[in-house]
């Protein structure tokens, strides 16, 4: 390649490395094959996980608590590793690269699910679990052994696969024309369409294959999507922008806070960080003047300080001097720590709609048609795709019809602002758990009196208003995470953040149940939750336990929120990626 064809440093380039055309590479055209492979991949997790405690129960025969920990910690690990998934794409291997990759070990993983469900031999022997009729042991030795393989192989595929679906479909938006670059926020909410998509095609008819013809089929059938949605991601690789990936992306941040503490004993000047001051010499036009953050962790602005060289001595290493720019990144990760922390008790109460609410679902009555002789009933599991279907309404209209209102009222493109977004969806999740709180103390009450079985239709509520809550929430906090990263640098990684609160959500119900368990089964009395028999149990009082938490977490949010925006000239997490001056400078708008 000669030197008139070669990209510039941190251009986008092609499949074969060279630089992007604008009308032909990127822009909605390549997005939708990845927007398809995205689908595809929620589609073949969902199937496993929406189901996963229903198998490993009934076919593996785990204790219930134990069983909701199994799947908890599943969906746990697979958002904890979307880091390194986030960290190899952007420091080395690139999103296409990377998404190829780990997808081919998600597929291996489904495949040996299947085979692990279809032969009796690595199955525990046939039992009710409710009745204790027939051999109830524990799957145990070689049979655990080949299913936490499986389990976990499918976890590492897709958690690595997971932040990088969502950047690179962004990526075909950056630097693209000026018409496609100001299509992301559309991106944003197709991406959760998709998404909200793939999960109601795995909580209707996967779910339903898996009751109705064995969890073998329903595995097979997730592989089967994910191996078609790898097809989808390769056929568009000759209309892709691809950002090369730059070497590691942590260097550069360890350098400031090595460089700070070598430095803690220097008085620092008001604005080390900013142009004026211009770091390691840095030209001021590469600085954002009205950066967020400036006035926080000021400490970090000491990494900035250059010392006068004695004479006959060499310039300051990297690792003592850093540049604006690096110090500017460091601050903005430390900023947005406390908004993924606000955002792990909603993906708490997700873990609930996944484990509990499915058991809830199992002890009702499932018939379409309750009090009838009807034969076909809605598997429990399918439960949970209310609020997908709710969503692949609401999506549209929202970016068709309040979308255009709010931008009206507000001056935002996008409506209203990522923060804003995220602090409605968490201001309604506490509604949902309050109601099923009381659906489950009336469920409860009824069969207790010989009244009967509830219809599950009276779950819908509690998963309708979470879908609600999930429309606000998710599509903010993909919006606001990909926007914090500076140009071209960390825009997977910062996905990543967006998952992790996913991960910290799942491991904290699992330390919830085992706390309650613990904390109520005092005097020799019976935890709420220790009884596989949910009549028993006091799934009700464990459901507003989280609804008061959801509560403190809002206004937690509140106070991380005005926190985030103070400080600073009006600049937002925007101006980290390059469109300071663009009319989507919009994230300090407001409190939330």
């Amino acid at each position: 390649m000669d030197v008139e064809s070669s990209p510039a440093a941190g251009a986008s380039v092609d499949w074969r490395g060279r630089p992007c055309r604008p009308r032909r590479h990127g822009g909605m055209r390549a997005a939708v094959f990845v927007l398809v492979f995205q689908a595809a991949q929620t589609m073949a997790l969902a199937a496993v996980g929406s189901n996963l405690i229903t198998y490993v129960f009934g076919e593996l025969h785990f204790p219930l608590s134990q069983a909701a920990n199994v799947v908890t910690n599943f969906v746990g690990t697979v958002f904890i590793l979307s880091p390194l998934g986030g960290f190899l794409s952007d420091s080395y291997a690139g999103c296409f690269w990377t998404l190829l990759a780990f997808g081919a070990v998600e597929l291996a993983g489904l495949i040996l699910l299947s085979v692990q469900a279809h032969l009796p031999q690595l199955k525990s022997a046939p039992c009710n679990m409710l009745t204790m009729v027939g051999s109830c042991e524990r799957a145990s030795g070689f049979k655990a052994t080949i299913f936490f393989v499986a389990l976990y192989l499918v976890a590492l595929g897709s958690g690595c696969v997971m932040p990088n679906m969502t950047a690179y479909g962004a990526d075909q938006f950056a630097g693209a024309a000026d018409k496609d670059a100001k299509r992301l926020p559309t991106y944003f909410n197709l991406s959760y369409f998709g998404f909200c998509a793939g999960e109601l095609v795995a909580l209707t008819a996967m779910v339903w294959a898996q009751t109705r013809y064995g969890m073998d089929v329903g595995f097979g059938l997730a592989a089967a999507a994910l191996g078609a949605g790898l097809i989808s991601l390769v056929s568009g690789v000759v209309f892709y922008r691809n950002k090369p990936p730059r070497g590691s992306i942590f260097t550069p941040i360890a350098r400031v806070f090595v460089a700070a503490f070598t430095k803690r004993k220097q008085i620092c000047p008001s604005g080390s960080s900013n142009p004026a001051n211009g770091g390691a010499g840095d030209p001021a036009a590469t600085v954002d003047d009205n950066f967020r953050h400036a006035n926080k962790f000021r400490f970090l602005d000491k990494a900035c300080i250059r010392i006068a060289p004695e004479p006959d001595t060499e310039p300051e290493s990297p690792w003592r001097l850093c540049t604006a720019a690096e110090v500017q990144q460091a601050k903005t990760l430390l900023a947005v720590l406390p908004i993924v922390a606000c955002t792990i008790v909603f993906n708490t109460v997700l873990a609930q709609l996944q484990t509990f609410s499915v058991q809830q679902g199992s002890a009702m009555d499932t018939r379409l048609a309750p009090g009838s002789s009807s034969s076909f009933a809605i598997p429990p599991a399918s439960l949970q795709a209310i609020p997908y279907a709710l969503l692949l309404a609401l999506v549209p209209a929202y970016e068709l019809l309040l979308v255009p209102l709010l931008r009206r009222l507000t001056g935002t493109r996008s409506g209203i602002t990522p923060l804003q977004r995220i602090g409605v969806g968490l201001c309604v999740v506490a509604l949902s758990m309050a109601a099923a709180a009381l659906v489950e103390r009336r469920r409860r009450d009824a069969a207790a009196s010989g009244g009967g079985r509830l219809s599950v239709f009276w779950l819908v509520p509690q998963f309708l208003v979470f879908g609600v809550s999930e429309l606000f929430t998710n599509v903010g906090l993909m919006e606001f995470f990909y926007k914090q990263a500076a140009a071209g640098t960390m825009q997977a990684f910062f996905m990543a953040l967006f998952y992790c609160s996913f991960s910290f959500g799942f491991f904290l119900s699992s330390v919830l149940v085992s706390l309650v368990n613990r904390a109520t089964a005092r005097g020799g009395r019976r935890g709420w939750l220790g009884d596989n028999d949910l009549d028993r149990d006091r799934l009700d009082l464990f459901y507003w336990v989280l609804a008061a938490l959801s509560v403190l977490n809002f206004f937690c949010y509140l106070l991380c929120a005005r926190w985030y925006n103070s400080g600073g000239a009006g600049g937002s997490g925007e101006a980290a990626s390059g469109e300071a001056a663009s009319e989507d400078d919009d994230d300090g708008k407001g409190l939330i």
